[in-house]
């Protein structure tokens, strides 16, 4: 492939994902690690993309963009639903657990829904789909409600949950870059920070799309978990690349 051709393809495929690797593109072109970050750098000098770490990043990529609840719930469905799967299989029978907001979260929920397992959680959909089948076992932490997402936020939540303890922590993110875990509030990040600080052990279950992503803040240090549950489509290169931070679980494939 011509330099030229080999330069119009990354534009086209930065512009078409929002944000990809150098990984991918060495992937899909066969070239070099350098050769890929010469063509980049490339592109960033004439103004075609941004480069970030690890890759780059389109120029209408918009960060500030988050989707509503609504939204996510059309997006990767099947990934989500392997996901949570696998991460019902870490919960034990007794625990007391707190699911975070978010999508994924929710078909977790709907795996555990109806065990002998106490959940908290500051999402009213996963509230919703708990109490369905025993409203004893969840817990609802109440506060400012973010109809965006969903969730309760908030000084009277995070003061409550600062006073809780769990066996389990199972939270999601909007995105996901080397060990910064980041979501578009701060306010959601804040309170999720407390329930993982507070409890024995923190799980994040992510899908390949949220890799090598940035959002506006970063809550969590990704080495602080204990697991990190992703999809079966998550690429090899992605998988190796991230257990320098943390033990990771592939749907369909174990630890």
């Amino acid at each position: 492939m011509l330099k030229r051709e080999r330069l119009q393809y990354i534009r086209q495929m930065v512009n078409q994902k929002g944000i990809v690797t150098a990984a991918e593109i060495m992937h899909d072109l066969n070239v070099s690690d350098m050769t890929v970050r010469r063509d980049l750098d490339e592109l960033e000098k004439s103004g075609k993309l941004i480069r970030i770490h690890g890759g780059a990043q389109s120029l209408g990529y918009n960060l500030d963009c988050e989707l509503s609840l609504q939204e996510k719930s059309a997006v990767n469905m099947a990934e989500k639903q392997e996901i949570a799967r696998e991460a019902a299989k870490l919960i034990k029978e007794n625990d007391t657990v707190f699911l975070g907001p978010g999508t994924t979260i929710e078909q977790l929920a709907k795996e555990i829904a109806g065990r002998n397992v106490h959940v908290v959680t500051n999402s009213l959909p996963v509230f919703d789909i708990i109490r369905q089948y025993d409203p004893k076992r969840v817990l609802l932490i109440g506060g400012t409600f973010r109809n965006h997402t969903g969730v309760f936020v908030g000084p009277l939540c995070t003061d409550t949950l600062s006073r809780l303890r769990f066996s389990a922590t199972f939270i999601s993110c909007n995105a996901l870059a080397e060990d910064q875990i980041t979501t578009s509030s701060i306010e959601e990040g804040q309170t999720q920070e407390i329930a993982l600080n507070n409890a024995r052990y923190r799980y994040l279950l992510v899908d390949e799309h949220k890799f090598n992503r940035e959002d506006f803040y970063a809550y969590y240090k990704l080495y602080n978990m204990d697991g990190m549950i992703t999809d079966s489509k998550t690429s090899p290169d992605i998988i190796a690349h991230y257990s320098q931070y943390i033990q990771i679980i592939q749907a369909g494939k174990g630890k």
